[in-house]
């Protein structure tokens, strides 16, 4: 799972439109990964497999006509997992990430999961308070996963998948 969110004023909320990624967002969306992920950006080709692979629901945030972010999850049986969440840098701090992960967990509850699974870096303060306050709780963690860096990623557990927020 991957999160690019960061700790500005926590009172400022999200003015985002929301709406299923499509193929013709792709080119944008892969644009803007570096920006947020360096070296472990996904691809456009990634970004088309996601949207063509089943049970992954993408979901694009605007703030009028530019992109704030974008996030999507895989949904198999009981089980969702959260594959990315990404917030544009002049997105950030505006309570963006709550709007795409809320958005997410009602995909996840609509599509039938009883529990929704994520990884985050262990050093991103930010989105383990999102996470949190959502209800997530660590379950495992994954030493040095996070490469070149030697960070951990912190695996979360959101059960059971309560009524929405």
């Amino acid at each position: 799972m991957r999160v690019s969110v960061c700790g500005r004023e926590a009172g400022v909320t999200a003015d985002v439109v929301l709406r299923p990624m499509r193929w013709w967002d792709v080119e944008e969306v892969a644009a803007v990964e570096p920006l947020l992920f360096g070296g472990d950006a996904w691809s456009a080709e990634t970004f088309w497999a996601e949207l063509a692979a089943p049970g992954r629901w993408y979901v694009l945030a605007t703030d009028g006509e530019r992109l704030a972010g974008y996030a999507g999850v895989a949904v198999s049986g009981g089980e969702a997992d959260v594959m990315t969440i990404a917030v544009h840098p002049k997105a950030q701090g505006r309570r963006t990430g709550s709007a795409l992960l809320g958005a997410l967990l009602d995909r996840a509850r609509g599509s039938g999961a009883a529990s929704v699974l994520l990884e985050v870096r262990a050093d991103n303060a930010a989105a383990l308070a999102l996470y949190a306050r959502y209800g997530f709780e660590r379950i495992a963690v994954r030493r040095r996963y996070y490469q070149p860096e030697d960070v951990d990623a912190h695996v979360l557990r959101l059960r059971p998948l309560g009524p929405r927020q």
